[in-house]
C-alpha cells in the first residue's frame, strides 16, 4: 500500500526510524530478486559461478578436487596443501579393460594367391585392433524341465527333483528380469513407464501394474535385508542424517501430497575408520520432530546434520545423549548468497576463511582421527577463532533483517555444532555424507514425479538403500542384487546369516575367493 504523505508522522525520530524500515526492507527486496534471477537464469553450481575476481575454486560437495586459494583476509595466515598435484582426469583413451571377453572377428582376403605369380601366399604377420563393444539386453524364455522318473517294478518308486523356489510364484518373471527392472529404476533412474517402452519395442508387451507388483515383490523379500542394515548404521557412534520431500500419490484427493524420505548414513573412511559406507532410506509421513525422533530411538553419539529444528528438539530431548556436529556447506551458501547479490565484502572474506578451513581439511584427508586433530588444533583452529571474532563484530554494526545479518546470526547460533570438528577428528566438517547420498532420491523422483502410494514409498525405501549401498562399494548393482536375492528365495542364506550379505560384507567375500582362485 502506498504512503500517503498525511500519513506520515511529524515527529523526527520516528520519521527517521521509518526511513530505516523502508531501506531495510527494500534492501531484502534487492536481495531477494537478485536470488531469483539466480535461481532462474543463472549458474547451479558454486563452483562454476564468479564469486570473487579469482574464481573461488572450491567445490563443498567434492573434497577431492584441489583448492587454490586466495590472498587471506586481514590476519588469516594463508594455507597452501604443500606439493598436493592435481588430480587427474579420469579418461579412458583405449586402454580397455582386461577382465571382459574377447570376441575374436578374423578378416581374412578372398584369395590366398599371389596377384603377380599366383602362388600361395603364407601369413607373415597380423594387425589387431580392439573396440568396445555391446550385446543389448536380450529377453529369453528360461524353460525348466524336470523328468519324472518312474519303477516299472513297483508303483510307488518315482523320483523328481522338487521345483526351485521363486522370486514370484507362478509368475512370469526369473530373478534376473526383476533384479533388472528393480536396478534400471533405482540405480539409473528409470521409471516403470519408460521399461514398459522399452520391452514393447522387444515384442513383449506389459502393464505397468505388473511391473510395479515385481518391485513391490522384490522390495518384500529385502526388507529383513534392510532392516538389518538400516540397524546397524543406527549401531554407529557418528550418524549423518537428512531429509527431502517425496510426494505421494493421494487416490481421495486426485493429487499428491508431500510425505518425507530421510537417509541415515555412516562412512569412516575419511579417517580409516571400522564403519563403511551404508545409506538407509526411512519413508514418513512427516519431517516433524516425532519423526525423526522415532526413528532414532535408542540413539547415543554424534548426528551430523543440517541447522534444522527438528535435530535441535531431538538433542534436547536426549539429555545430552546426542551431540549435534553442524554442517559448514550449510553455513558458507549464505554468505556466497550475499556476495552474488550485494558483492558485500564481508560477506567474500567470510568465503575465504572457510575456504582456507576445506584446505586444511583437503590434506588431511585419510588420516588418522588423531593425525586430523591434532592438524586441525594446530591450524584450523585459530582460523575459525579469527572468523567467529569477525562475526561478532560485524554482527552488531548491521541492520537485523539485513542478509548478511541473518547468515551471521546462522553462523553465530550454531558455532558450537560448527566447531565440533576441532573437538573430534572422527567428525567431518560437514553432511556432505549424506547429502551425496540424496542425490539417488532426487533424480528418481525428478523422473518419477511422485510416488504411486505409500506402501510403493515404503519399497522405494527399501530398495534405494540396497541398491545405493551397493554403488557406493563400486558394486554392479545387478550382480550384487540378482545373487542377493536368489540365495534368499533359495534359502541358501537363512535368516541369521543375513550379515553376509551387506553389500560390504558380500564384496569382501568376492575379493577372498577371487584372491584364493588366482
Amino acid at each position: 500500500m502506498a504512503i500517503r504523505p498525511d500519513a506520515l508522522p511529524t515527529d523526527p525520530v520516528a520519521l527517521t526510524e521509518m526511513v530505516l524500515a523502508l531501506d531495510a526492507e527494500n534492501e531484502k527486496l534487492r536481495v531477494a530478486m537478485q536470488t531469483l534471477k539466480e535461481m532462474i537464469f543463472g549458474k547451479r553450481s558454486e563452483r562454476l559461478a564468479g564469486l570473487v575476481d579469482e574464481q573461488l575454486a572450491l567445490e563443498l560437495g567434492d573434497l577431492e578436487a584441489d583448492a587454490t586459494l586466495p590472498a587471506p583476509a586481514d590476519d588469516a595466515p594463508a594455507v597452501k596443501p604443500a606439493g598436493k598435484a592435481r588430480k587427474k582426469a579420469r579418461r579412458n583413451i583405449g586402454a580397455l579393460p582386461k577382465h571382459l571377453a574377447r570376441c575374436e572377428q578374423v578378416l581374412e582376403p578372398d584369395t590366398t594367391a599371389c596377384p603377380r605369380c599366383q602362388g600361395q601366399l603364407h601369413k607373415i604377420g597380423e594387425d589387431v585392433s580392439e573396440v568396445l563393444d555391446i550385446i543389448p539386453a536380450i529377453l529369453r524364455v528360461l524353460r525348466t524341465i524336470r523328468p519324472k522318473y518312474g519303477c516299472r517294478s513297483c508303483t510307488d518308486g518315482m523320483v523328481q527333483v522338487k521345483a526351485l523356489p521363486r522370486l514370484i510364484e507362478s509368475g512370469m518373471a526369473s530373478t534376473a528380469l526383476v533384479t533388472h527392472v528393480v536396478v534400471s529404476k533405482f540405480a539409473w533412474y528409470l521409471p516403470l513407464c519408460r521399461q514398459v517402452q522399452i520391452l514393447a519395442g522387444q515384442g513383449v508387451h506389459l502393464d505397468r501394474a505388473t511391473l510395479a507388483g515385481w518391485v513391490k515383490r522384490a522390495a518384500w523379500w529385502l526388507k529383513s535385508l534392510y532392516e538389518l542394515q538400516l540397524r546397524t548404521i543406527r549401531a554407529s557412534p557418528r550418524v549423518f542424517c537428512d531429509e527431502t520431500p517425496m510426494p505421494v500419490l493421494d487416490p481421495g484427493r486426485h493429487r499428491s501430497r508431500i510425505c518425507q524420505f530421510w537417509a541415515h548414513a555412516m562412512d569412516d573412511r575419511p579417517w580409516g575408520g571400522p564403519a563403511p559406507p551404508a545409506v538407509a532410506y526411512v519413508f514418513a509421513d512427516g519431517r516433524g520432530t516425532e519423526e525423526i525422533a522415532g526413528q532414532l530411538t535408542g540413539f547415543s553419539g554424534i548426528l551430523q546434520v543440517d541447522g534444522y529444528a527438528a535435530y535441535k528438539a531431538l538433542a534436547r530431548g536426549h539429555g545430552g545423549a546426542i551431540e549435534l556436529a553442524f554442517c559448514l556447506a550449510h553455513a558458507r551458501p549464505k554468505f556466497v548468497e550475499v556476495y552474488k547479490t550485494t558483492q558485500s565484502p564481508f560477506a567474500r572474506e567470510v568465503i575465504e576463511r572457510l575456504q582456507a578451513v576445506y584446505a586444511i581439511e583437503a590434506v588431511i584427508r585419510g588420516s588418522s582421527a588423531e593425525q586430523r586433530l591434532a592438524a586441525r588444533r594446530t591450524r584450523s583452529a585459530p582460523l575459525m577463532a579469527a572468523l567467529k571474532t569477525r562475526l561478532t563484530e560485524m554482527v552488531g554494526q548491521l541492520f537485523s533483517q539485513s542478509k548478511l545479518a541473518e547468515a551471521i546470526n546462522y553462523a553465530l547460533n550454531h558455532w558450537d555444532g560448527l566447531t565440533l570438528f576441532l573437538r573430534d577428528g572422527r567428525v567431518e566438517v560437514d553432511s556432505n555424507t549424506v547429502e551425496r547420498s540424496m542425490r539417488p532420491i532426487a533424480m528418481g523422483r525428478r523422473n518419477s514425479l511422485f510416488s504411486g502410494s505409500e506402501g510403493g514409498a515404503e519399497s522405494w525405501a527399501i530398495l534405494a538403500s540396497i541398491v545405493n549401498t551397493a554403488k557406493l562399494h563400486d558394486l554392479d548393482p545387478q550382480a550384487y542384487l540378482a545373487d542377493v536375492l536368489e540365495r534368499i528365495v533359495s534359502g541358501r542364506t537363512k535368516s541369521h546369516q543375513l550379515h553376509e550379505l551387506l553389500a560390504w560384507n558380500w564384496k569382501a567375500a568376492r575379493e577372498r575367493i577371487a584372491q584364493a582362485a588366482a
